[in-house]
């Protein structure tokens, strides 16, 4: 069984912006001299705001970068655009590939709601992962440029990231019968996560201009086919 990648976040790892004025400590985060938090009544009302300030950090890097690439997503202009101190964006996030991979992490959340809403209804295993995949491939090219950048970066990227094993993981669930990465066999994991690397790969080659969206789709049958023909649930234990 496999642990999946996860990525965490720090709030406390601020990265020194040379101002740290009380109006620009995110309260979410304040800790006493004994490294306790808090007021902890008010646990439950500081989450809630601290949720909603990471959303609108994600939604405004993603505003940006679907304009100008990765490359607009400067922290400064992120944290303007969202309305929040450069120190309190940095304490969400320290780096911009953090940032990066947040925004990634939304696009995948939508999927899993769209899978929640309308679960694929193919009889075989192939047919339901085929569904996901080209779901996941029309989500991301309603903002082309924002896809480009965020695969590019991703394949780059210098920082763990859970996007592999998140699609591996979806692919699983659709396609073994709500299989997980830690109930799959080794066998079911890496074909999986074959499947979800060859769409990868097709994604970026359509963004390059040089696959059509009907191209894609059938290479991932093709794929989809050979790789999950004999895909079963794990047995019980």
């Amino acid at each position: 069984m496999r642990t999946p990648q996860v990525t965490t976040e720090a709030p406390a790892a601020a990265r020194p912006t040379g101002r740290h004025a009380p109006g620009n400590v995110d309260p979410a985060t304040t800790e006493g001299a004994s490294g306790v938090q808090s007021e902890p009544a008010s646990t439950g009302v500081r989450t809630r705001s601290q949720h909603q300030r990471r959303k609108r950090i994600v939604q405004a890097a993603a505003a940006l970068a679907s304009r100008g690439g990765v490359e607009a997503m400067q922290m400064r202009t992120v944290a303007e655009r969202a309305g929040v101190a450069l120190g309190t964006l940095y304490r969400y996030f320290p780096s911009k590939m953090d940032l990066v991979v947040a925004v990634v992490g939304e696009e995948i959340d939508l999927l899993e709601s769209s899978i929640e809403r309308r679960p694929p209804s193919a009889v075989a295993a192939s047919g339901r992962a085929v569904d996901i995949l080209m779901r996941a491939t029309r989500g991301l090219m309603r903002e082309p440029e924002l896809a480009d950048a965020l695969i590019r970066s991703l394949i780059m990227a210098e920082v763990e990231t859970p996007f592999g094993d998140r699609m591996t993981g979806l692919l699983l669930r659709v396609a073994g019968d709500d299989l997980t990465v830690e109930t799959a066999t080794e066998e079911q994991f890496a074909l999986a996560g074959s499947l979800s690397s060859v769409w990868v790969h097709e994604l970026l080659e359509m963004l390059r201009g040089r696959r059509t969206y009907e191209q894609i789709q059938r290479r991932i049958e093709i794929a989809a086919d050979r790789l999950l023909a004999d895909f079963r649930p794990a047995p019980s234990a």
